[in-house]
């Protein structure tokens, strides 16, 4: 990749409010080496966390910091830590994902990038994320006295290979109550129990990735949260992943309910 591509590796829109929405895993762009050498079941990118900027497009109005990354996780998977040190102890993706979620191999045989190109990918598209990330979360912190970072995700509601039968609706994750404060949790799983559409759980099987536990440390003031979406509620989920407005009309006013929620916890213990 060339040192030129850098600032393609992220949109960024700056916001007002102590507030950072990270969508890591969104992007579609590929390296050459990569989409040369995807496989007929990768090569829709099916592993995408499709249309969540379109369903958070509200944040930005309310006046949240948006940060979006544009390249596909079959590249590199920004919610994975550099060293590539598993999350979870059942079946996951790395850093450079080798298999899709369903446990199909992303790339044909002796098509694997080199190490060469993952360190590429590392330097040129991963530490550029991060490094605005930290950069944002610590202005939002000097600004305001505090930073919230709320970690936008979905995933297909069922994958056997990662989880049994139908994943929830909404999955929060707080890594098990350590990325933000005791308050702030009470009030997303109020603002969640409170409501009858949706089904969700609060650190099951997706407790929040690199980014929330990494990132979140309540003590020096940076509360971060993640959410993992069921596919179901927004989109198709069978390629060509279309939106679903029906869906996401009943999702959205959640959703900002949510976002709301965790500004007026953060202000109780400010």
């Amino acid at each position: 990749m060339r040192e030129s591509d850098v600032k393609a590796a992220y949109e960024f829109t700056p916001g007002k409010l102590p507030l950072l929405v990270s969508i890591p895993h969104a992007g579609t762009a590929l390296t050459p080496e990569v989409e040369a050498g995807l496989n007929d079941a990768a090569r829709p990118l099916p592993d995408t966390d499709w249309h969540i900027p379109r369903l958070y497009e509200f944040v930005q109005a309310l006046g949240a910091s948006v940060l979006v990354g544009n390249y596909s996780r079959m590249v590199i998977d920004l919610n994975r830590p550099a060293d590539d040190k598993p999350l979870y102890a059942t079946a996951t993706t790395g850093l450079y994902p080798d298999t899709l979620f369903d446990g199909t191999p992303t790339f044909l045989p002796g098509k694997t990038p080199s190490a060469q190109q993952r360190k590429s990918a590392l330097d040129n598209i991963w530490q550029p994320y991060h490094q605005q990330l930290q950069t944002e979360l610590e202005r939002l912190k000097a600004e305001h006295g505090y930073a919230l970072l709320f970690d936008a995700h979905s995933i297909a509601s069922r994958i056997p290979r990662l989880f049994e039968g139908k994943l929830p609706d909404l999955n929060l994750g707080t890594n098990g109550g350590r990325s933000c404060d005791a308050l702030i949790e009470e009030h997303l799983v109020a603002c969640m129990a409170n409501q009858k559409p949706f089904s969700w759980v609060a650190n099951g099987r997706f407790k929040g990735g690199y980014i929330t536990r990494a990132y979140g440390n309540p003590a020096q003031g940076v509360h971060a949260v993640q959410l993992e979406l069921a596919q179901c509620n927004y989109m198709d989920e069978q390629a060509p992943f279309g939106w679903r407005y029906d869906r996401a009309a009943q999702l959205q006013p959640l959703l900002e309910e949510l976002i709301h929620t965790m500004l007026t916890g953060a202000r109780q213990i400010a």
